[in-house]
């Protein structure tokens, strides 16, 4: 099964291309985000007729679903990703924004930040990989900064936990083929 398979991957490498990309970027990054984003992307897209275009336009910023907020709500609307899911997607979406415009360095260890994520966190650290997770990152040395935040740890699992099952829905999922398609000439189906 998939899931055994990613369990493999993070029990045994200790260093994955996402938690090495966000260990490297040491903060909560909007391209980090941006992971998130993709996934979800793709879990609409699996679904969904492929576009005329090569690249999706309606998924580009001035389009219908070219935010992720549009986005988070359809996947959730569609039934794809539960409740939890979802609050935690708008929570990282939130985060985001907050971070990009923040006129002074903004921390997750802040109140407002620790808030808006705990209760995410709570419902993340049920999925089996968090533990595995959080063994890699214990395992990394420490960098020039010194050891890693536990604030910048549990961002990093829950970026990791919420890309890794985007994108495994989305590969298990197929496109929609509805029953009754309208035409000019009549209902078909």
């Amino acid at each position: 099964m998939w899931l055994d398979g990613l369990r493999e991957e993070w029990g045994l490498r200790s260093r994955g291309a996402l938690v090495s990309r966000l260990l490297d970027e040491l903060s909560p990054h909007p391209e980090c985000v941006g992971h998130v984003d993709t996934g979800i992307e793709h879990l609409l897209q699996a679904v969904m007729t492929p576009g005329d275009d090569r690249r999706d336009s309606l998924f580009q910023p001035d389009r219908p679903l070219g935010s992720l907020g549009a986005k988070v709500a359809l996947a959730r609307r569609l039934g794809f990703v539960d409740e939890p899911v979802e609050k935690a997607l708008h929570a990282l979406r939130k985060l985001r924004n907050a971070f990009a415009h923040s006129a002074e360095s903004a921390s997750l260890a802040e109140p407002s930040h620790r808030s808006r994520l705990e209760a995410v966190y709570a419902h993340a650290r049920l999925n089996s990989l968090w533990g595995h997770l959080e063994a890699a990152l214990a395992s990394q040395p420490e960098s020039s900064q010194g050891a890693l935040d536990p604030y910048l740890r549990d961002y990093i699992q829950l970026i990791t936990i919420l890309v890794a099952f985007l994108e495994a829905t989305a590969q298990q999922l197929k496109p929609f083929n509805p029953t009754v398609v309208m035409r000019f000439s009549g209902i078909s189906g």
